[in-house]
C-alpha cells in the first residue's frame, strides 16, 4: 500500500487545544481529528483555529462527535436538525467537511432502523448541500445500534452519498466483532478509521472505553488484521488515533504525540508498509553499564569481585572501568554525584547491524544521542529509552568495536567464589513511572524488535506492581519492565524504583554455598518463605535444605525450573541477581518478588538506622 496520511484525535492529549495542535504538529501528524469539547474551551474562534492549523501543516480530517440524533421523535429530530446546521457553520469555518455522528444512547430514541435511516438520509442531504459528508459510528454501547454491522444496514438502506462508515477499532473488538466482514462493504462508503488498542478487561464497556484505551501495540488487540481488512476493503482515508486514557490526558502532550506516532509506525509496519528498516537480529547483551559515585562504585566493584568478576579494562577518555565474567560484561561509570547513587545508565545489545539498527530507531521516533567520541574511539551509537536509560547498539566483534575503546587492566586474579559460574546477562530489570509503562513497551517493541510477554500483576508490601516481559525471538535479550500502579505520599517504600541485572548461572546452589562462605553481600531470605514453598511444592528435603541455606529463591511452571538469589544493595535502588533456568522455564521468578522487595527493605532501614 502507498504511505497512509496519519492523523490524531486531540483527545488523546493533554493541554489546550493549541497544545495538542503544536505536539501533533511536532510529532509529525498530517491531520487531527478536533474534538468538540476541546473546540469549545479554546479562547480561539472555529477560523482562528483553522488557520493555526493551516500554518502547523496540519489538515482537520474529522470534527467529532455529534451525539443522539437518529430515530428520535419528529420534535427532537426538528431541533437535532437545527443542532446540526450549527455544527456545519463551525465546520465550515474550521474548513472539515467530515462530521461523525455516533450511534444514540438517548432515551428518546426508539429501535426503527428505517426511521433511523430516514433521518440520518436527511442530515446527509444537507450536509451534501454545504459539500459536507456525515461518518456514522456504531458506539459499543449504543442504546440500540452497537455494531458495526447493524451500523452498515442502516447506511445502506439510507443509500446517500453523504453517509458513510466511521470504523473504530474499540468499538469492533471490544464487543469481539468479527472483522472479516468489514471486506463485503464498498470502500466508498468507509468514511473513516479510528484505531485504538487496549489491555483485556472485564469490565463495563464504557468504563473500558473512557479510561482503558491505549495506542496500537500497546494493548492486546488484534489491529493487524482489523486495521488490513478496513485497507482491503478499500478505505482510502487517513489512520488516526482515538485513545481515551487517563494517564495521556495528563501526561505533557509533546512525547505523548511522538509515542503515538511511534505507534501508528509499528502498525504499518505489520501491515506490510516499510516506514522503517525491519529491526536486525539481536544476540544478547554487549554490556551494561552502571552509573555511580565514587564510593558506591567500589562497592559495586567489591560485589562483582565477589561474583567472580574480574576487572579487564579502563576507558581511554571517561571515567568507566569495564568488568567481566564469562560472557557477562559490566560497565561501571564513576560519573554520577551525591552520595549512595547508582543506576542503570545504559544497555547494550548486540546487533547484527548496529547502524541498520540505528536507522530503525530514527524513523520510530527515537534520534540518536550526541555522544563525546575521544580520537580513534569507536563510533557507538544510542538512543534513549523512555525513562532515560541510553541503548547502544554493538557488535562486540568488529575490529573497530567498543571493546577497544578500553586500556587493557587484566592481572592475573585471586580465585573468587563464584568464579566461571556465570555466562552472561539473562535480563535487565527497570521500573517504568506507571505514566510511562506502555510507552517502554512500545519503544522495546518498535524501535528493538522485542515481543510483549504477558502483563503480570503481583501485590507487593507497598501495593500493586505490574511486570511485563520484553524478549527477542530467541530470548537472548529480555528486558524486564516494572512498575508500582499507585504510589503517593511520603509514605514509600525504603527502595524506591529498584534496577537490577540478571546474570545467567550454570549452577546457582553451587555458587551460593561458595558465596555464603566467602560472605558475599547475598540477600538473607527468611525461613517463612521456605516454609511456603515447603507446603506448596511439597520439594525434595535435600533440595529445600539446600536453597534456604543458600537464601536461594525458586519458581517453576510447566515448561521447567528457576533458581535465583539476589545480593544486597549498592547504592539505594541498584542490586544484581544470579539466575538458572531449568528446562523451558520461561518467566522471571515474579512470584517471588515481594520477598525481595520485603528483605531489601528491611536491609535499607537497617542500613540507615531507620
Amino acid at each position: 500500500m502507498s504511505e497512509p496520511r496519519r492523523s490524531i484525535a486531540t483527545v488523546c492529549l493533554s493541554g489546550t487545544l493549541e497544545d495538542k495542535l503544536a505536539a501533533a504538529a511536532a510529532a509529525g501528524f498530517d491531520g487531527v481529528e478536533i474534538f468538540e469539547n476541546d473546540l469549545i474551551a479554546s479562547a480561539a474562534s472555529p477560523a482562528e483555529i483553522g488557520a493555526r492549523c493551516r500554518d502547523l501543516g496540519l489538515s482537520i480530517d474529522l470534527y467529532q462527535p455529534f451525539r443522539d440524533f437518529e430515530a428520535v421523535p419528529p420534535a427532537r429530530f426538528r431541533q437535532n436538525l437545527r443542532r446540526a446546521e450549527r455544527k456545519f457553520d463551525v465546520m465550515e469555518q474550521l474548513g472539515t467537511d467530515l462530521v461523525l455522528v455516533c450511534s444514540t444512547v438517548s432515551p428518546e430514541a426508539v429501535d426503527d432502523d428505517e426511521l433511523a435511516a430516514e433521518q440520518l438520509r436527511a442530515l446527509a442531504e444537507r450536509a451534501q448541500e454545504r459539500g459536507m459528508r456525515v461518518a456514522y459510528e456504531a458506539l459499543a454501547w449504543g442504546r440500540f445500534v452497537n455494531t458495526y454491522e447493524h451500523s452498515w444496514r442502516i447506511v445502506r438502506r439510507a443509500d446517500h452519498p453523504a453517509l458513510g462508515l466511521c470504523l473504530d477499532s474499540f468499538h469492533v473488538l471490544s464487543r469481539g466483532g468479527d472483522p472479516a466482514l468489514i471486506r463485503t462493504i464498498p470502500g466508498e462508503k468507509l468514511f473513516y478509521l479510528q484505531l485504538a488498542d487496549a489491555p483485556q478487561l472485564d469490565m463495563d464497556v464504557l468504563q473500558w472505553s473512557r479510561h482503558h484505551r491505549l495506542f496500537p501495540g500497546q494493548g492486546s488487540f488484534d489491529l493487524k488484521t482489523f486495521a488490513g481488512n478496513v485497507l482491503d476493503a478499500g478505505y482510502a482515508g487517513p489512520l488516526s488515533l482515538e485513545v481515551f486514557n487517563d494517564v495521556f490526558r495528563q501526561a505533557d502532550p509533546k512525547p505523548a504525540a511522538v509515542d503515538a506516532m511511534r505507534s501508528l509506525r509499528l502498525l504499518e509496519e505489520q501491515l506490510g508498509e516499510p516506514v522503517a528498516e525491519p529491526a536486525p537480529d539481536l544476540d544478547g547483551y554487549a554490556f551494561a553499564e552502571l552509573v555511580a559515585d565514587p564510593d558506591t562504585a567500589t562497592r559495586l566493584s567489591e560485589g562483582l569481585r565477589a561474583l567472580g568478576f574480574a576487572e579487564t579494562g579502563e576507558h581511554r577518555s571517561k571515567p568507566v572501568r569495564r568488568w567481566e565474567q564469562g560472557g557477562a560484561r559490566v560497565l561501571i561509570n564513576t560519573s554520577a554525584t551525591g552520595p549512595d547513587t547508582a543506576e542503570i545508565g545504559a544497555l547494550a545489545v548486540e546487533s547484527a547491524d548496529p547502524m541498520r539498527s540505528a536507522r530503525r530507531a530514527e524513523a520510530m521516533s527515537s534520534p540518536i544521542l550526541p555522544r563525546e567520541r575521544g580520537p580513534q574511539e569507536a563510533g557507538l551509537v544510542s538512543v534513549a529509552a523512555p525513562d532515560g536509560t541510553g541503548v547502544f547498539f554493538c557488535d562486540t566483534g568488529a575490529t573497530d568495536g567498543w571493546r577497544g575503546d578500553f586500556r587493557d587492566t587484566s592481572t592475573p586474579a585471586a580465585a573468587t567464589p563464584a568464579a566461571g559460574l556465570i555466562t552472561g546477562i539473562d535480563h535487565v530489570s527497570l521500573t517504568q513511572p506507571f505514566d510511562h509503562f506502555d510507552e517502554a513497551a512500545l519503544f522495546c517493541r518498535s524501535v528493538l524488535g522485542l515481543e510483549p510477554e504477558e502483563v503480570t500483576e503481583y501485590a507487593a508490601p507497598f501495593g500493586m506492581v505490574r511486570n511485563r516481559g520484553m524478549v527477542d525471538a530467541t530470548r537472548s535479550v529480555r528486558i524486564a519492565l516494572n512498575g508500582a500502579l499507585v504510589r503517593r505520599g511520603e509514605w514509600a517504600p525504603a527502595v524506591r524504583d529498584p534496577q537490577h541485572i540478571a546474570f545467567t548461572c550454570t549452577d546457582v546452589l553451587t555458587a551460593a554455598e561458595r558465596l555464603r562462605e566467602s560472605g558475599a553481600p547475598v540477600l538473607p531470605i527468611p525461613d517463612n518463605y521456605y516454609d511456603d514453598l515447603d507446603a506448596r511444592l511439597d520439594l525434595d528435603p535435600e533440595l529445600l535444605a539446600s536453597l534456604r541455606r543458600g537464601s536461594v529463591l525458586y519458581d517453576r511452571d510447566a515448561g521447567g525450573e528457576f533458581l535465583h538469589l539476589f545480593t544486597d544493595l549498592f547504592g539505594s535502588r541498584v542490586f544484581l541477581e544470579l539466575v538458572q533456568r531449568v528446562g523451558d522455564y520461561a518467566g522471571y521468578g515474579v512470584v517471588n518478588a515481594p520477598v525481595r522487595m520485603a528483605a531489601h527493605r528491611r536491609q535499607r532501614m537497617t542500613a540507615f538506622g531507620r
